[in-house]
């Protein structure tokens, strides 16, 4: 038991972070990342040491999230976008703050299969296989997935760039 605390409290940066990304909300993140650990706490026997536990515990945060997105509760609920900039300590310029919603706004839409292998990627910080581990995806499908998400943002952000005055 002992273990298993240490190593999930070892992660719980990289978790909220990941929460965070997935829910764009620092209260929500916060709910789901304790929804996760509890789920995670309560199904810890069948974690197998075959991957790593980073992988495991945020599978089980993404699976927690797409539970919560099932639920009736949560249907129709959104976040403001907007609302990204608040939580940014590292924007120095409007400028600076523009571009960030601008690439919120980009990642929104995307498909969600896209976004959360996006997030799972960049945001965690997780090897492609691990990822892949994560999101119960063969790694081919994950890369692919990447790939149109990377140029789906290219496309996006050049094509707001060239609108822009």
């Amino acid at each position: 038991m002992g273990d298993f605390h240490r190593r999930i409290e070892i992660c719980l940066p990289d978790l909220w972070r990941y929460a965070y990304a997935l829910t764009r909300d620092p209260d929500a993140a916060d709910d789901l990342l304790q929804d996760g650990v509890e789920r995670a706490w309560r199904k810890r026997d069948l974690w197998r040491p075959t991957g790593t536990f980073k992988s495991w515990a945020m599978k089980v945060v993404l699976n927690t999230y797409r539970t919560q997105l099932r639920s009736p509760a949560h249907q129709n609920i959104t976040a403001p976008i907007n609302d990204i900039t608040l939580n940014i300590a590292a924007t120095d310029t409007l400028a600076d703050q523009l571009t960030l919603i601008e690439t919120a706004r980009a990642i929104e839409s995307l498909s969600p299969e896209q976004r959360e292998a996006l997030l799972t990627v960049v945001v965690s910080g997780l090897s492609y296989k691990e990822a892949a581990e994560t999101l119960n995806i063969p790694i081919g499908t994950l890369m692919s997935r990447l790939a149109r998400a990377r140029s789906a943002l290219k496309a996006t952000m050049t094509m707001e760039k060239n609108s822009t005055p």
